[in-house]
């Protein structure tokens, strides 16, 4: 099969914010993709910065071997930005040869990411020479081809992010329904009415310094759930336990998120490793919560996830409900747990919340007949959600075998000038 040198279809951009009329600051991912700027720049000279507009790509040539991947993106949102000086700026030499679109697939394959890091050996974290770069290779079939190709990996991405807005809306459906029921106190009634405007029994409480409704209590998380930190001693898995393919999965930060778990990078431990652990395993209906680094992330483990043999590491917590699970999750994925998180956390360089403080944190509870029958409302939203994620997650795998086949165009395929 023949291939084409990517410096044949590429050419390097220079163009600086000269004249200050372009704001927009993005930054580049490791994971490719350009997100808006966090730097402090303040008193910086914003006229050295470098345009990029759209259907041009940034990239990183530094650090590919100690990242193990080159971070690399189009620009599509917008028209244009501008980037720190230190990022290369490139677009292709004639669309009608190449697209944007299409090298970029190319970039996004593992594949990619493996002969760069194979390549780049400058320096002590191995950065990528430019040249190295240029005299990479990929398969350029037809433009109509290329286009029938972005166009179907396209709409693969389009039904993931459809599918992600779902999610999101059926998340705030619960929050807003746990809102109303347990923040303002108009939950059904014995009548079905709202409890507190038709004037249902309301007493004050002084803990709180505010009324809440006549037999629910002010308690302690502690008192709902059950807490499990993992297993930290001698038997704690070291980096030569791990597997793509095991019988139990071992949670790793990536995989609770603030959007629930993420299972696209995996870890696996065998099942002797697994035996030897002495706690930190998932029951269906547990929830893990992350303690350590990024605190506060939540994920519920329902009867929906395929996977059946799930330890959390020492970063996580599980929470074991007492309670119907479908609440306590919504209790502590609103934004009023949140904020008493948040006057918990310690640790400076690294925070962190103990049990002991988790365990303390301050709730209303309700009466048992109104947690119970919020569950049953909010449970479907989340067996929703679980079904959706387990298609995105079939899409993904779609998505990627999509890109491992761009290496495999057969020659008649292939039309060249």
């Amino acid at each position: 099969m023949i291939y084409k040198k990517i410096g044949d279809l590429i050419q390097l951009v220079d163009i600086r914010n000269k004249d200050l009329k372009v704001e927009a600051l993005l930054g580049l991912t490791i994971n490719k993709k350009f997100i808006q700027s966090v730097a402090n720049t303040i008193g910086t000279d914003m006229s050295n910065y470098k345009l990029i507009r759209k259907n041009q790509f940034a990239c990183s040539i530094m650090q590919v071997r100690r990242d193990k991947k080159m971070p690399v993106a189009l620009l599509k949102d917008i028209d244009v930005a501008i980037i720190s000086q230190a990022y290369p700026i490139f677009e292709v030499k004639d669309e009608n040869e190449i697209l944007p679109d299409y090298l970029m697939l190319w970039f996004s394959r593992p594949e990619f990411d493996r002969e760069a890091c194979f390549h780049a050996v400058g320096g002590v974290r191995g950065s990528l020479e430019w040249e190295d770069f240029c005299a990479m290779e990929l398969p350029v079939p037809s433009i109509d081809k290329q286009r029938q190709i972005v166009a179907q990996y396209q709409i693969i991405t389009d039904k993931i992010k459809v599918n992600e807005q779902i999610c999101t809306t059926l998340e705030a459906s619960a929050q807003a329904l746990y809102k109303h029921w347990f923040v303002d106190f108009e939950f059904p009634d014995e009548r079905g009415k709202p409890y507190k405007s038709s004037g249902d029994k309301m007493v004050w409480n002084e803990e709180l310094e505010k009324e809440i409704p006549k037999g629910w209590k002010v308690t302690t998380l502690s008192e709902i759930c059950v807490f499990i930190d993992g297993d930290r001693g001698s038997n704690y898995p070291t980096q030569s336990d791990f597997h793509k393919n095991e019988y139990c999965l071992f949670l790793n930060a990536g995989n609770v998120t603030k959007i629930g778990f993420d299972f696209s990078v995996c870890s696996y431990i065998t099942k002797d490793k697994d035996e030897s652990l002495r706690k930190g395993k998932l029951n269906t209906n547990d929830i893990v919560l992350t303690s350590r680094g990024t605190v506060g992330n939540i994920a519920l483990y329902s009867e929906q996830i395929e996977i059946k043999n799930i330890r959390i590491n020492s970063g996580m917590l599980i929470l074991r409900p007492k309670i119907k699970a479908a609440f306590l999750y919504t209790l502590l994925k609103s934004s009023e747990f949140t904020k008493q998180i948040e006057k918990y956390i310690s640790g400076s360089a690294v925070p962190q919340l103990p049990i002991k403080d988790l365990s303390a944190i301050k709730i209303i509870k309700a009466k048992d007949v109104v947690m119970n029958e919020f569950s049953d409302k909010v449970k479907p939203y989340y067996t929703l959600i679980d079904s959706i994620k387990r298609q995105n997650i079939q899409l993904t795998k779609l998505q990627n075998l999509m890109l491992s086949r761009l290496a495999t165009l057969q020659k008649n395929q292939l039309e060249y000038a």
